[in-house]
């Protein structure tokens, strides 16, 4: 089969299309014929060696999929069958023509959805899921602030606090990207380039603050972000994108609001969840129970004719051929939404 692959850590020009071993799925794996993949900050960082994949996953790019079911590995429970379309949450492999998947990390695609938009949904939208309620324990009413709000994760953020009845701010670099996050709902974007989101943060919210940071720039927002955060506020940190030093009393600060730092990174919790299984049996690892909630309480949402209907966003398609430019264009920051790579 064909993949995205790299020889050698390095720049997009290091990336070209390889022809590789097609997998075979394993006990309660599913093989998936892959017809769109999504492009995550995460496969530049691994393209830049970086961020290697988890020990046992495979080490081509891609974290999520769209296509079709092509194989049923032994153990399987019959949830799924030959020909059904599906998208999945991946720890890798999912820009080739190939993937396999643990049975219970597959979604059914929603009624009248592509695979091109199907693609745009797991990672980004587990993510913000996963942030704003297993760890935020977002509540109704509460005020989120989202950085890079027009991103993959920014934009599904936005629709999931509506969805939850609370309300989003956002952040972002420019007036289109903006734009962009009012028309899936934001109650207010401040652009970080030329004002202070911490001090136009305060004035929307009359001095109150926020309840829920949603942070993936790290260090040099960390005094604004305190600034703006309420008292007994959760910050959410699940990226480092300027860095991950802190210069400053950050402590004092956060105990003076009785406030509280998390942090998450979803591709890492397969082998600790592995772990937790092995010793309780009768818990579900981590990632299938993610996948489980997100079915039930979400993707109902984005069959047609809902209320609150929601939306991926989708900014440009490219062939797997060329995945370098894909990858120079998310490096550029222009994207809003996400940037889908179509197989073959």
């Amino acid at each position: 089969m064909l993949a995205a692959y790299f020889d050698c850590p390095g720049g997009p020009e290091n990336l070209y299309v390889k022809e590789v071993m097609k997998p075979h799925p394993g006990e309660g794996e599913v093989l998936v014929k892959v017809c769109a993949s999504a492009l995550n900050r995460a496969d530049l960082l691994q393209r830049r060696g970086m961020y290697p994949p988890p020990k046992g996953a495979s080490d081509i790019l891609g974290l999520e999929a769209a296509g079709s079911v092509a194989g049923l590995g032994a153990g399987c429970k019959g949830q799924w069958k030959i020909g059904d379309a599906v998208m999945a949450l991946l720890s890798g492999g999912g820009q080739a023509e190939y993937v396999t998947v643990p049975e219970g990390y597959l979604m059914p695609v929603p009624n009248d959805m592509t695979f091109i938009q199907a693609a745009a949904i797991p990672e980004a939208w587990l993510t913000a899921f996963q942030l704003l309620h297993f760890v935020g324990n977002i509540q109704k009413g509460e005020r989120v602030l989202i950085h890079a709000g027009a991103s993959g994760v920014g934009l599904a953020a936005i629709q999931l606090v509506r969805l939850a009845k609370a309300i989003p701010i956002v952040t972002a670099g420019t007036q289109e990207k903006l734009k962009a996050t009012a028309n899936v709902g934001a109650a207010a974007g401040f652009n970080y380039k030329n004002e202070d989101f911490s001090e136009k943060v305060l004035a929307f919210t009359q001095g109150s603050g926020v309840d829920i940071i949603l942070d993936c720039v790290g260090g040099s927002y960390w005094e604004k972000n305190l600034k703006c955060l309420s008292t007994d506020g959760r910050w959410i940190i699940y990226g480092l994108m300027s860095g991950g030093e802190v210069h400053g009393d950050l402590f004092a600060r956060l105990l003076s609001k009785r406030a509280s730092i998390h942090t998450s990174l979803l591709r890492s919790r397969d082998k600790e969840a592995k772990i937790i299984f092995k010793i309780f049996s009768f818990l579900i690892q981590y990632k299938e129970q993610l996948v489980k909630a997100f079915r039930e309480d979400v993707l109902p949402y984005f069959s047609g004719g809902t209320s609150p209907h929601l939306q991926p966003v989708v900014d440009s398609v490219y062939p797997l051929q060329e995945i370098a430019e894909a990858h120079r264009s998310m490096e550029e920051n222009k994207n809003i939404g996400k940037i889908v790579i179509k197989m073959p």
